[in-house]
């Protein structure tokens, strides 16, 4: 397998946690965002969207989702059960591993697209060029501070999102919590159970590479 990442983007970032809490050992190669790798026609041969993250099978297949790449995984490698370990379990897992992409990093990604000058012309991930939406900005950081009291509420009377132990689901909110820095947010010192919960996150040794 080739694992194609980005050290500094927070969607490849959930694949790596993802493969290092597997304890696996894949052939790496680091893609720069910034540098505009992912457009380059090398890359987009491998992936015409794009996108990071991108993992290419042995076979050849090519998986270019978080969700695909760790459905792949997991069925390779069951030990963790990083995405349910019965049949509510998984629902429970899909479920909270969705909220927190489209209401937590939907939202973080709204206002640094659009609201960082860095990112003129390029406020959709992809390989066209999309001019940046201002009013995206002030809805984007609403959406971020519900989606802290969604977290917050959910946490106060469970360890993890989905299920007692940690999952894809906590690796994709983890991500895009910490990621908010871009936008200069972070959990509310009130929030003191999403906090407990991110501090213990930030101690695993997935997430720390």
């Amino acid at each position: 397998m080739i694992f194609y990442d980005c050290s500094t983007a927070p969607s490849p970032r959930r694949a790596r946690m993802f493969i290092a809490e597997k304890g696996l050992e894949i052939e790496t190669r680091q893609v720069s965002i910034a540098e505009g790798a992912q457009l380059k026609s090398e890359f987009l041969a491998l992936n015409p969207r794009a996108t990071l993250p991108v993992l290419v099978l042995d076979d050849g297949t090519v998986l270019t989702e978080n969700l695909g790449i760790a459905a792949c995984l997991e069925a390779l490698h069951p030990e963790p059960p990083l995405l349910g370990r019965n049949p509510a379990e998984k629902g429970l897992v899909a479920m909270w591993t969705a909220i927190a992409e489209q209401q937590g990093g939907q939202p973080v990604a709204e206002v640094f697209r659009n609201g960082n000058p860095h990112m003129k012309g390029r406020a959709v991930p992809g390989p066209q060029d999309h001019d940046q939406i201002p009013a995206l900005v002030e809805r984007g950081r609403a959406r971020v501070a519900t989606f802290f009291e969604l977290i917050e509420t959910r946490l106060q009377n469970s360890p993890f999102l989905a299920t007692d132990h940690f999952t894809l689901a906590d690796m994709t909110a983890f991500v895009f919590l910490d990621f908010a820095r871009v936008i200069r947010t972070r959990i509310p010192e009130n929030n003191r159970a999403t906090r407990t919960w991110f501090d213990n996150i930030s101690a695993r040794p997935s997430a720390q590479i």
